[in-house]
């Protein structure tokens, strides 16, 4: 395997991981908590990604919630040591809409920058059925596409982490369980989440106890040959550290094994609620 395969899939699952954060056991994106408490109306995070202390990635994630609809977004650049091998600014958004369930995805979109392509990669949701809308259009929508009974149902990555990440920490005995349908414009997957106890953990943003978390990513359909995960892949899981913080599960912490080594992504900055940062 070259170094840029061994450092792209796991960093890549890292970030996935990233935009699905926080999962409860009956992964409901509820809005509101036990006791009528709301979630922070705000939250921003930023994180470093490295690789034995070398940099390779810059990430961000915003998220505004209101009584009736939601907005968010997320970065992805690499940076140092990995952009000499692949060079990526990926920036994706989603809006939606409060319903009695949770979250109602309405629009979802990312589009890499530093690609020549120019390819915009949009989700619509008529009757809850994750719709693509990619322009150009990809070559191939995978080796089977993902047919409309899959995508019935399957949420879009930026408001899986919306929603979960503002999921209150008493919504459920056992944080970190359950599987969830994704759809990415393209590839229709399930990540299955798996809690792993509790655990002391240290960054720049936050440090104390968080919830251990494990990811396992799931393929579906809509993979093009050789893009497939392997079951070597999909048999070793993306590690979250979740920390309660202004009423949120917040990933504050993840780690993925690669050949090369473990890759870790940190929380340097959060801000939730009154815009003030996260404290120790």
């Amino acid at each position: 395997m070259t170094m840029t395969s061994s450092l792209r899939a796991p960093l890549g699952a890292c970030a996935l991981a990233l935009l699905f954060a926080a999962p409860v056991a009956d992964a409901q994106l509820a809005p509101e908590g036990p006791g009528g408490i709301e979630p922070p109306a705000e939250l921003f995070v930023e994180y470093t990604g490295s690789v034995y202390f070398l940099s390779v990635a810059d990430i961000s994630l915003s998220a505004r919630l209101s009584e009736v609809d939601y907005a968010a977004a997320a970065t992805f650049e690499s940076a140092g040591l990995l952009r000499w091998f692949d060079d990526t600014n990926i920036e994706a958004t989603a809006i939606g809409y409060l319903g009695e369930d949770g979250l109602i995805p309405y629009r979802y979109e990312h589009i890499n920058y530093a690609s020549d392509k120019g390819r915009v990669v949009g989700i619509d949701f008529p009757e809850r059925v994750a719709m693509p809308d990619v322009n150009p259009p990809f070559g191939s929508m995978g080796q089977p596409p993902a047919s409309d009974a899959e995508r019935a149902g399957a949420l879009d990555p930026i408001s899986v982490m919306l929603g979960l990440s503002l999921a209150l920490p008493g919504d459920s005995d056992t944080p970190c369980s359950g599987t969830l349908p994704i759809f990415d414009g393209k590839a229709r997957y399930d990540l299955r989440f798996e809690n792993a106890g509790m655990d002391q953990v240290r960054t720049r943003a936050w440090r104390g106890e968080a919830v251990r978390c494990r990811a396992y990513v799931e393929p579906v359909s809509g993979y093009d040959p050789g893009d497939r995960p392997t079951e070597e892949e999909t048999a070793r899981p993306v590690h979250i550290w979740l920390a309660p913080i202004g009423g949120a599960y917040v990933p504050v912490r993840f780690r993925a094994a690669t050949q090369i080594g473990d890759i870790s992504i940190m929380a340097t900055r959060i801000t939730a609620g009154d815009g003030q940062p996260a404290g120790d």
